[in-house]
C-alpha cells in the first residue's frame, strides 16, 4: 500500500461499507435504482473517498474539513437506511445491522477529527 490513507482503519472501514452497501442494494426495487439505490451508494462511497482525498498531501485543517464531508455522508446514509425500512424495502433486522457499522464508523471519523484539532 503506496498511499498514507490505505492503512488508516476509518478508510478501510470505509471500503468495506461500500461494498456492503452495493450488495444490499442489489435486493432493492427496480424502481428505486435511480433513486434511493442511487443515493445511498452515493453516499456510501462519498465516505472513503473524501477520508482519501482529505488525507493526501493536505493541511490538518484541510484533512478535518474533508472528514467532516465523509461524516455528513455518513448521517446520509444513515437517513436512507430510515427510508428503505420505511418504504419496506429492508427489514428490522438489516436496518439494524448496517445502522450500528455506520454508527461505529462515524465514532471513528470523528475520534480522528479530534486527534487533528489537538
Amino acid at each position: 500500500m503506496g498511499f498514507s490513507f490505505e492503512k488508516l482503519t476509518v478508510w478501510q472501514d470505509a471500503i468495506e461499507l461500500t461494498g456492503s452497501v452495493h450488495q444490499l442494494t442489489l435486493s432493492f426495487p427496480k424502481e428505486e435504482l435511480y433513486v434511493l439505490t442511487s443515493q445511498i451508494k452515493r453516499a456510501s462511497d462519498s465516505i472513503a473517498l473524501n477520508i482519501a482525498e482529505g488525507s493526501t498531501g493536505q493541511s490538518d485543517k484541510e484533512f478535518n474539513r474533508f472528514l467532516g464531508i465523509a461524516l455528513r455522508s455518513g448521517i446520509e446514509v444513515v437517513s436512507c437506511l430510515y427510508i428503505a425500512k420505511r418504504r419496506d424495502i429492508i427489514n428490522e433486522k438489516t436496518f439494524l445491522e448496517y445502522y450500528q457499522t455506520i454508527e461505529k464508523l462515524i465514532i471513528k471519523i470523528q475520534a480522528l477529527r479530534k486527534t487533528l484539532r489537538g
